[in-house]
């Protein structure tokens, strides 16, 4: 059983960045691929970021326009999702989800394991 806590979520500025985090326990970190997603408020959960198991691949979805960037770093059990020029549209809540041996996957279904959600507001 795998747990996933994320963290560094805030009220920003549009034009900011910010770091979140996701620390993940009780399993094997470098087995599994990871996901971000997020969900605002009256909307549907969409994809964020995808990493494979072995860190070797990794997607944002094109809408991000390059401003999103996901990691991993196996030795401290913990996924990052940098978040760059953000904009009022990027406000939700925002998840990690792991995968055990994913590569990149968008669709939400195939994840094992999901955090609890950092909540990110854009304010202008």
């Amino acid at each position: 059983q795998v747990q996933l806590v994320e963290s560094g979520g805030g009220l920003v500025q549009a034009g900011d960045s910010l770091r979140l985090s996701c620390a993940a326990s009780g399993g094997t970190f470098s087995h599994y691929g990871m996901g971000w997603f997020r969900q605002a408020p009256g909307k549907e959960r969409e994809f964020v970021c995808s990493l494979s198991y072995n860190g070797g691949a990794t997607y944002c979805a094109d809408s991000l326009k390059g401003r999103f960037t996901i990691s991993k770093d196996n030795a401290k059990t913990t996924a990052y999702l940098q978040m760059n020029n953000l904009e009022l549209e990027d406000t939700a809540v925002y998840y990690c989800a792991a995968r055990l041996l994913g590569v990149v996957t968008t669709d939400a279904r195939l994840y094992n394991y999901w955090g609890q959600g950092t909540q990110v507001t854009v304010s202008s």
